[in-house]
């Protein structure tokens, strides 16, 4: 329904900003990470995800299109609501969080508040599954297969690939942005970082 809104920032609050487009103001949800990117009085951005229910309708925001994909991610998983989703995302960058995710990094994930072990684990096996079968969740919800990962990575490259399509980038745009990083160099997380910079500037 809504792809994006757009307008100046009038209020922020933990866990919620209100934008103001056209004189209506929309109360988005969203994370710490897009909080950050936002100060009340200036312009500001948000990628959306309309959460309808029988008793509410809530409207979740966020500063970039990769933080929407993974809280997509995130709400496909069983037991896993919007609430929680905002808790994990909010703990970590969105890079950070995908890699912990590849990675099988329980610890980073029960950092969130209200997550346990259970749905850490949860998280891990439910995106690892789709990420091992190429398949990312499009902003309709619905799961579609790609060219992509087709094994749980064993290397850096691979893991680089997997993290980075957890994050709802294609393969092409993937392979172009790892072609000139130090693969070899550099940690999982910085090779992530700089494939990320690439991409953020192209």
């Amino acid at each position: 329904m809504f792809y994006y809104i757009s307008g100046t920032v009038a209020h922020v609050e933990p866990y919620l900003a209100v934008i103001d487009c056209g004189g209506v103001g929309y109360a988005c949800r969203t994370t710490s990470y897009t909080l950050s990117a936002l100060k009340k009085g200036d312009k500001g951005k948000l990628f959306t995800y309309l959460n309808v229910r029988e008793d509410a309708m809530e409207l979740y925001g966020f500063a970039t299109q990769e933080e929407l994909n993974l809280f997509q991610q995130l709400i496909s998983v069983s037991g896993v609501g919007p609430k929680a989703a905002l808790s994990i995302l909010s703990s970590s960058t969105p890079a950070n969080l995908a890699l912990s995710i590849i990675t099988g990094d329980e610890k980073a994930l029960t950092c969130a508040q209200g997550v346990g072990k259970k749905i850490a684990q949860r998280v891990i096996l439910e995106l690892k599954d789709k990420l091992a079968k190429g398949q990312t969740v499009s902003a309709a919800g619905e799961s579609y297969g790609g060219t992509g990962i087709t094994v749980i990575p064993e290397n850096k490259l691979s893991e680089a690939s997997a993290a980075l399509a957890v994050l709802g980038y294609s393969q092409s745009e993937i392979n172009v942005a790892l072609k000139d990083v130090n693969l070899d160099g550099l940690t999982l997380e910085q090779i992530i970082k700089a494939a990320l910079k690439k991409m953020m500037k192209g």
